[in-house]
């Protein structure tokens, strides 16, 4: 038997207002989020935290250094809070990773083996940093994955189309939030 969970990951407010295209992501991702609630499947919140002075940034990562030049992602700061439309509820885990992958310096894999968790559905910003990375993390360690096409988001659309149509199909499931709510059983959103 298969126990799947829904990642969201990296809405936090800052990526928000750089990557929100006003095609209704927000709402999308809520319809997805307590879908997930109203079937039982656990909802993973997953943020990126750097430490003040980003102890954990070294001077030859590159997409590292871009990430510290937007100012984005230090713990404790407002824009690096998960985005209130789709905040957790009491009893939701958040984990809080240090790199581009969900699994990368955080307590995910813990958390996914002490719930008996095989099956991931992913979505997220950007699909091509986090949801890229995880994908291929989880798929690494053996789960099963599901992409949430719209539940995913980019700053390059056609970046984002691409992995979609093209690479992750190769790798997981890409559904859309409605056929995996019809899939689940789990009430529609409301348009």
């Amino acid at each position: 038997m298969t126990s799947s969970a829904l990642l969201v990951m990296d809405v936090q407010r800052d990526v928000v207002a750089l990557a929100d295209d006003g095609s209704g992501y927000l709402p999308r991702l809520r319809g997805a989020i307590d879908g997930a609630r109203a079937s039982g499947i656990p909802v993973i919140y997953v943020v990126m935290g750097l430490r003040p002075g980003d102890p954990e940034v070294g001077p030859r990562n590159k997409v590292m250094a871009g990430v510290l030049r937007a100012g984005l992602f230090t713990e404790g700061a407002p824009g690096s809070e998960i985005h209130p439309d789709i905040a957790p509820r009491q009893g939701d885990v958040v984990v809080t990773k240090r790199r581009g992958s969900a699994f990368s310096g955080s307590d995910l894999d813990l958390v996914l083996r002490a719930r008996g968790v095989d099956s991931l559905v992913l979505t997220g910003i950007a699909t091509s940093a986090v949801v890229l990375s995880t994908l291929w993390h989880a798929v690494d360690l053996d789960l099963g994955v599901t992409v949430l096409a719209d539940g995913c988001l980019d700053t390059d659309p056609e970046v984002h189309r691409m992995l979609v149509e093209r690479l992750f199909p190769q790798w997981a499931d890409v559904v859309t939030i409605e056929d995996w709510l019809s899939a689940i059983g789990a009430p529609r959103p409301l348009s």
